[in-house]
């Protein structure tokens, strides 16, 4: 089994305000839970104006699967219209192996 983790780290030029901010992140955050079946949550500057990091989970049975989604997530949100991403971070974890248990 692999795991992934993504951290998207963003800029939200737009924001007035926590709320404006807080606004664009929530959008961003469930669109990508939706669309990628991933677990999705905000992560650090949680009171900056401007700036915020999400950082994703996913399982899968193969490492170039997860390779191909968090390609896939990182395009979707370097697409959004209300957030720009300044950084993307990656890992992969083989977590046991194929034999199974035991």
């Amino acid at each position: 089994m692999w795991l992934a983790v993504i951290r998207l780290q963003l800029l939200i030029p737009g924001a007035r305000s926590l709320k404006d901010r807080r606004q664009a992140v929530r959008s961003l955050k469930e669109r990508l839970k939706g669309r990628f079946d991933a677990a999705c949550s905000e992560v650090g500057d949680l009171e900056s104006w401007n700036r915020a990091f999400l950082s994703l989970a996913l399982v899968a049975n193969e490492k170039p699967i997860l390779q191909d989604v968090a390609d896939e997530i990182a395009r979707y949100a370097q697409n959004d219209a209300y957030v720009q991403v300044t950084g993307i971070d990656r890992d992969y974890l083989n977590y046991g192996d194929e034999s199974g248990f035991g």
